[in-house]
């Protein structure tokens, strides 16, 4: 039954999303732009941008555009839709649906970026598989992270404040492990030496999953 549920409330995302694709191609666009932004704040002398520089700017553009992205995740839902789900569908099927649809979201775009950002300022990293298992585990984070937060900001007021306020301290922790592996896979360091990040951010996404997912019914209920 869950399944169903989860399968159903996927598809109805999906479809929801090709019918407002304004939103997609609002994040398409600034991706673009913060993107054209940093080339051309560095086309003047690229001896500038080295590779602290080439990362921090990449992750910096992936949490604004991950915020931007996932923010709309409940703050779109009418309160009517929302009652109108409560007497369909369980509230766990509700945050795994969401939860699942913004990691197919955040990896997608994620991997965008990644391609338009190495074309337009160059890739500078050594290791592709090991920098795709850090984007993979940014996007994995970022969306757990931001969609329970998300469903938290939604039944205030000033969602959009309060989403900015309560992401910081969840997102602080994912983006310094994800800045560790990426510096690490733009270096050519050993992959046993990035062992300790990446199991550090996976423990950090299920924790956040599973507490997102113990957690919803209540904030659903209220």
């Amino acid at each position: 039954m869950l399944i169903k549920e989860i399968r159903i409330l996927l598809r109805k995302e999906f479809i929801l999303e090709w019918r407002q694709r304004y939103a997609l191609n609002g994040m398409l666009l600034y991706v673009g732009s913060t993107i054209f932004i940093c080339y051309m704040s560095f086309n003047i002398n690229m001896s500038q941008l080295n590779v602290i520089t080439w990362n921090a700017l990449f992750w910096i553009v992936m949490l604004f555009n991950a915020v931007n992205a996932i923010a709309k995740s409940f703050m779109q839902e009418r309160e009517e839709r929302q009652l109108y789900y409560y007497t369909l569908v369980s509230p766990q099927s509700i945050i795994v649906a969401k939860t699942i649809y913004n990691v197919f979201l955040m990896f997608s775009l994620t991997i965008l970026a990644y391609l338009v950002y190495s074309l337009v300022l160059g890739n500078k990293v050594e290791d592709q598989l090991l920098f795709g298992v850090g984007m993979f585990l940014g996007a994995l984070g970022f969306s757990v992270s931001l969609t329970m937060v998300s469903s938290i900001a939604a039944k205030a007021s000033n969602n959009t404040t309060l989403m900015a306020i309560l992401s910081f301290p969840v997102i602080l922790p994912i983006i310094l492990m994800v800045i560790k592996i990426s510096k690490n896979a733009i270096d050519g360091i050993e992959r046993s030496e990035s062992y300790n990040e990446i199991i550090t951010l996976l423990a950090i996404n299920v924790i956040i999953g599973a507490v997102s997912y113990l957690l919803f019914p209540y904030i659903w209920r209220s």
